[in-house]
């Protein structure tokens, strides 16, 4: 079996961290592991797999050395700037960032749901939004069987997807409400502690807001449904981690409950926990650290005739970034490994 050469670009950051540790659990077919970062963190020592890396200074000769495969963590002028370097030095590139994600011809990719897409690459392969990805997780396998005609969703969704600067202002509000100490806001246009803000991303000319767009545009990608009707909001709420979905699906042909939770069930990735005799339904505290994607209080929507509730729970830091970029990686090494 071939081994492989991965670089990291991004390392040292929230994300990065998760990621590492991700790929410590899946112990790939990798040879070689290349950890990169800004000048800021440069020199840093880290722990992987029980063997210390120092973490290398990115630049434009950092892909010379020839990587099989880079994940991208840095944002989007990082991979809008070294993303093409490193592809015209042969490497395919797993990018966290949206830079690349609604291009035409590069496949956006969850792997329980279009994880052939990947396969098509020139390179480049993008990884979605991390509420577009427990979406499509859910509504793909419900689409395929009973046709999608409307779709409206509500996110919900924790500070660590605004980054570290995010999770310092819920941390410094909490401070501040225990000690009554003064903060300053890092990341958001209010307070976020004992608050929700129903803004993420800058709002656009038709009063939606940026994540809103990205949200209703990639699911869309994903599915392969460029017209399927879809409406969103999304809300930062005050939670450390794992965005929690309303999501409102109505169908072109009726269903039953009992067989919408058997295929739910039967779907790669997700986990049903729908127990309403029982108080079991999903919350951020099941989620944290988990791969999977939740889902309950799955119920009828009486107000049309194929309508149907769902309640979708995730941890975006892990499987909305990490775990879904390094699940791409394993199934293109998986490939190719038995292609040769």
């Amino acid at each position: 079996m071939r081994r492989y050469k991965l670089a990291l670009v991004g390392a040292t950051g929230v994300v990065g961290e998760i990621t590492r540790k991700v790929l410590e659990e899946y112990n790939l077919p990798i040879e070689e592991y290349t950890f990169f970062a800004s000048c800021k963190s440069a020199g840093k020592i880290i722990m992987f797999n029980n063997k210390e890396y120092e973490v290398q200074e990115l630049k434009v000769d950092s892909f010379n050395d020839g990587f099989d495969y880079v994940i991208f963590l840095a944002g989007n002028n990082v991979s809008e700037k070294y993303i093409p370097i490193a592809v015209e030095h042969g490497c395919i590139c797993i990018d966290n960032s949206s830079y690349y994600r609604m291009e035409k011809g590069i496949p956006l990719v969850v792997p329980e749901v279009n994880m052939e897409d990947s396969f098509l690459n020139e390179g480049i392969i993008a990884n979605p939004d991390c509420a577009a990805i427990q979406t499509a997780v859910v509504i793909s396998p419900l689409d395929k069987e009973y046709r999608i005609k409307r779709a409206v969703i509500s996110t919900y969704q924790a500070v660590s997807g605004a980054g570290m600067r995010g999770i310092q202002d819920l941390q410094s509000g909490i401070e501040s409400y225990i000690y009554g100490n003064k903060y300053e806001i890092n990341k958001f246009p209010y307070e976020i502690f004992n608050n929700c803000i129903p803004k993420i991303g800058d709002f656009e000319d038709d009063r939606y807001t940026l994540e809103e767009h990205n949200l209703i545009d990639e699911t869309r990608k994903i599915l392969k449904k460029s017209s399927l009707p879809i409406t969103a909001t999304t809300v930062r709420v005050p939670l450390f981690n794992s965005y929690c979905e309303s999501i409102n699906l109505e169908f072109e042909k009726d269903y039953e409950i009992n067989n919408i939770i058997e295929i739910l069930n039967e779907a790669p990735g997700v986990v049903v926990k729908d127990d309403i005799s029982n108080n079991l339904y999903p919350m951020p505290i099941d989620t944290n650290n988990q791969d999977k994607v939740f889902v309950g209080r799955i119920r009828r929507d009486y107000s049309v005739k194929s309508g149907i509730n769902l309640w979708v729970v995730a941890d975006n830091t892990r499987k909305g970034v990490g775990s879904n970029s390094v699940q791409i990686l394993r199934g293109l090494i998986e490939k190719k490994n038995k292609i040769r």
